[in-house]
């Protein structure tokens, strides 16, 4: 057996997993698994555990590896675990050299290789040659943030936020673009903190600006999850002037209640919040936005989450990632008042009915419509507002121009008519 990645979480940790597949292969392993988890939530952490028994009930000769942010936070818990062979962190999973141990037999005093991640000050500039299996690659842009969220673990598990120069940032879309690739999505820990800690300060928009003027042969850049309180005027401008940024953002909301905002320690307002939206739909109305909340979060009554649940109609949110509140050790918030786990849970069940209605307009909204659709797999891709397709006779790859002719619980469903210009 080769390497196998198991991949939980984030799109940088989806990133990762290649390069984790390619360093281990470079350090001669091989019959192994390596699962790269997530610490998010204590969900996370107990489906990445799970994974890992799992892993080796399927494979009972291989050599079982967990690394990732659940991994750093929590490395001595997968550490007693008797079917992991090595517990590597998340500032050397990306090395060659973490793998050697489990390759050349090497003895170890604890099969827990874990170090400080908060002494980590750079983030490498990972080249790779492509994803299996994606129409679209991720490209890492920064890890890591110094924000402290009372109800995160992340920055425990990812170090300071560091950036990658800008120019190996454009050397891996040119790469990418180069193997066949029609879409990069830029992707981090908190990556409107860009630039921050590189010569000249540059910032998110103008590490876009780059990306467009220098690969113009990329036909669609896309950005993951950002803050929108950090968003610069350049990315303003960019997605003002140009096309070929998707018009689709993915904001890190958290709440829609102004004393839930503060107790979360976050640094924008509920006004922030529609002021941004309003402003990047003013400069592109074709903009769509999906948004994290926390629902259930600790002090929260009624008349707050009834603030959450409302700005999902306010700000017009289609697609949400809805996270019932989970009590991480350690955290500030984990020490305030609970809210009971069933009034989470139901209001995470009202979050997400509301999300369904906001996808259900949009998607009767665009039937009759054309739209430019990147086939990721055999018959099924995804517009720029990144709303899935069913195309029939599609192969992945394909960029075409497609009319909506329906809609299905799962997404549209379109007729292709041509390659899109």
């Amino acid at each position: 057996m080769a390497v196998q990645t198991l991949t939980f979480g984030c799109r940088l940790n989806a990133f990762e997993a290649e390069v984790m597949k390619t360093e281990a292969q470079k350090a001669g392993l091989d019959n192994a698994v390596i699962v790269n988890t997530c610490a998010v939530t204590a969900e996370a952490v107990r489906q990445a555990k799970q994974a890992v028994r799992k892993a080796r009930r399927d494979n009972p000769d291989a050599r079982i590896i967990v690394t990732g942010c659940a991994a750093q936070t929590e490395a001595r818990s997968f550490g007693d675990m008797p079917e992991v062979d090595l517990v590597i962190g998340n500032a050397d999973k990306l090395e060659a050299k973490s793998y050697a141990p489990m390759v050349f037999g090497t003895p170890l005093n604890d099969k827990v290789q874990v170090n400080d991640i908060m002494s980590v000050r750079e983030t490498a500039g990972h080249l790779i040659e492509g994803m299996d299996g994606r129409a679209r690659a991720f490209v890492q842009v920064q890890n890591g943030c110094d924000h402290r969220c009372t109800f995160c673990i992340i920055p425990f598990g990812r170090g300071p936020s560091r950036s990658v120069p800008m120019g190996l940032v454009v050397d891996q879309c040119k790469k990418l673009v180069a193997n066949g690739y029609k879409e990069v999505v830029l992707t981090g820990v908190d990556i409107t903190s860009y630039g921050g800690d590189l010569p000249g300060t540059p910032t998110l928009g103008k590490l876009a600006q780059a990306i467009l003027r220098h690969v113009p042969d990329l036909p669609r850049l896309r950005i993951s999850s950002i803050d929108s309180i950090e968003a610069d005027e350049a990315l303003y401008d960019v997605v003002a002037g140009d096309r070929r940024l998707m018009p689709h953002l993915h904001l890190s909301l958290q709440s829609g209640d102004d004393m839930i905002l503060k107790r979360m320690k976050r640094r924008h307002s509920r006004a922030d919040a529609l002021a941004i939206v309003d402003k990047l739909r003013s400069l592109r109305p074709d903009m769509v936005f999906g948004a994290d909340i926390i629902a259930g979060f600790p002090t929260e009554d009624d008349a707050m989450f009834a603030n959450t649940l409302a700005i999902v109609a306010e700000a017009g949110l289609t697609y949400l990632h809805v996270f019932p509140y989970s009590p991480r050790p350690g955290t500030p918030a984990a020490r305030m008042p609970q809210v009971s786990k069933a009034v989470a849970r139901e209001r995470a069940a009202l979050l997400r009915a509301a999300g369904d209605r906001q996808w259900a307009a949009l998607a009767a909204a665009r039937v009759g419509q054309i739209e430019h659709v990147l086939v990721e797999r055999e018959g099924l891709g995804r517009t720029e507002q990144f709303m899935p397709v069913a195309v029939p006779g599609t192969q992945p790859g394909d960029l075409l121009a497609v009319r909506i002719t329906g809609t299905t619980p799962e997404g549209l469903v379109g007729e292709a008519l041509q390659a899109a210009a």
